[in-house]
């Protein structure tokens, strides 16, 4: 079965780290799609493997990316 899951992707040094916050999962890679692509196979790999019990404690109801406006300075 296949599910939508949110990835946030933020540069970090000289390379991407991913995001998952349904299930707070992270994962890393050289470039943004490496990084994506790294993110899903570690998000599959804890579906995998995780206890239902800890799929329930970690797994979240909607998230919502947005961006707000803001004044600096």
């Amino acid at each position: 079965m296949r599910h939508n899951m949110t990835a946030i992707v933020e540069r970090e040094g000289d390379g991407y780290v991913a995001v998952c916050p349904e299930v707070d999962v992270a994962s890393q890679g050289r470039s943004v799609s490496e990084a994506r692509d790294n993110l899903a196979e570690a998000v599959t790999l804890f579906f995998a493997s995780a206890s239902p019990d800890e799929i329930d404690a970690r797994l979240r109801g909607e998230i919502y990316v947005t961006q707000i406006d803001v004044v600096i300075g």
